[in-house]
């Protein structure tokens, strides 16, 4: 294997270099608990402050509206799970894209007497405000919509959703994992209670995420022990990974705009490729509301983990969807939503591009995959496509 290649950016990115060099003194000398009152827990304390500060500081909110989680599955859930409890029971509001961690949430919450309502997408995986204004009930207590699907890459049209809530005094929670430090958004201005996102999706390390709680909303911990966080999220903080998060916030915020620029030109580049040498293949999401740096492609009469198998063999890695969910023999439930054909949908490739992604990385994707496509298709049994 002479060159590696890597475009599975959503499921998890490299940590940066600058991040990584911040967050070294946490496990060696700084590696007091944060909650003791000795030196040692002073300087644990100070960096799990100055991370918290640099966070709410890129998100325009204040420190104590930032909760520290171990991930972006734990923030949705103490999201989604905390919003009802605090109100006992009533009437939730998602969509069907979402990310396992809410809808599994949310069907969580229906086992115990909450009621749920799912609204869908169009074709372009695109939610509409006027249903989720529609799905709206007087016992509504709270709706959650991801403000970009990690597959598709499409942005929802959160300012919209956000007036509706915020008009109707309805909490609202946006899952923020893959747009927080890729495109510039104002919690306030749309409307935003709650946050949820995470640090592994932007060179940060694994096991360490954050959620926003807008002052006043009412939200109760669904994880319980000592009084950490404010009595939101019981457990010693993760002080390293905490300090490797607000390091790579502050990284983001400074490179954000110029990496997505290159990368969507990539993204199209990328596109443009594979559509001229490769046969019935089409790009599914949004055709302009979408990450800079993610293309889902869809390759009909292709198995797609044979292709991501294939591309594998070739260095490069993508991914059959979400990482959440590979190895699924299924169609994607984001697809499946958007009504895209059974023969398309199984052929769902996620290309999602990073900072180390270069134009010779794309046009190696692209020499690679067209031969492997023929092959597949040839192999297919006579009458299969």
């Amino acid at each position: 294997m002479s060159r590696r290649v890597y475009l599975d950016h959503n499921a998890s990115t490299p940590v940066h270099p600058e991040v990584l060099a911040e967050m070294l003194p946490y496990f060696s000398e700084r590696f007091g608990n944060p909650s003791s009152i000795h030196a040692f827990g002073r300087e644990a304390r100070e960096g799990l402050d100055g991370a918290r500060e640099r966070v709410a500081g890129y998100l325009r909110v204040s420190a104590p509206e930032i909760v520290f989680t171990s991930g972006g599955t734990e923030s949705d859930n103490l999201a989604v799970k905390g919003l009802a409890w605090a109100r006992g029971r009533g009437h939730l509001i998602t969509s069907r894209i979402e990310h396992h961690a809410v809808l599994r949430a949310c069907q969580a919450l229906e086992g115990h007497g909450f009621d749920v309502t799912y609204v869908g997408v169009d074709e372009h995986g695109m939610v509409d405000p006027d249903e989720v204004r529609r799905a709206i009930r007087p016992d509504t207590i709270a709706v959650s919509v991801m403000h970009a699907n990690s597959e598709i890459g499409t942005i929802q049209p959160i300012g919209e959703i956000g007036r509706l809530t915020r008009e109707r005094g309805i909490p609202f929670h946006v899952d923020a994992v893959q747009t927080l430090g890729k495109i510039p958004f104002d919690v306030g201005a749309l409307g935003i209670d709650v946050l949820s996102f995470s640090a592994h999706k932007i060179y940060g390390p694994k096991g360490v995420a954050g959620l926003y709680v807008r002052k006043g909303t009412k939200m109760v911990a669904v994880q319980h022990g000592g009084e950490h966080e404010r009595r939101r999220r019981a457990g010693t903080e993760n002080v390293a990974g905490i300090v490797g998060l607000g390091k790579a916030v502050e990284v983001r915020a400074r490179d954000m705009a110029a990496e997505a620029g290159r990368l969507a030109a990539l993204r199209d580049r990328l596109v443009d490729g594979l559509r001229k040498g490769v046969p019935e293949v089409r790009l599914s999401g949004h055709p302009v509301q979408r990450l800079p740096g993610t293309a889902s492609l869809l390759f009909r009469h292709v198995e797609s983990e044979s292709l991501v198998l294939g591309l594998d063999l070739k260095g490069i890695a993508v991914s059959a969807g979400s990482a959440c969910t590979s190895g699924n023999v299924e169609p994607s439930h984001v697809l499946v939503a958007m009504g895209v054909p059974l023969d398309w949908a199984m052929g769902a490739v996620r290309c999602s591009l990073g900072r180390s992604t270069t134009a010779g990385d794309i046009d190696y994707v692209v020499e690679c995959a067209e031969p492997l496509v023929r092959k597949l298709r040839a192999a297919l049994p006579v009458g299969a496509a």
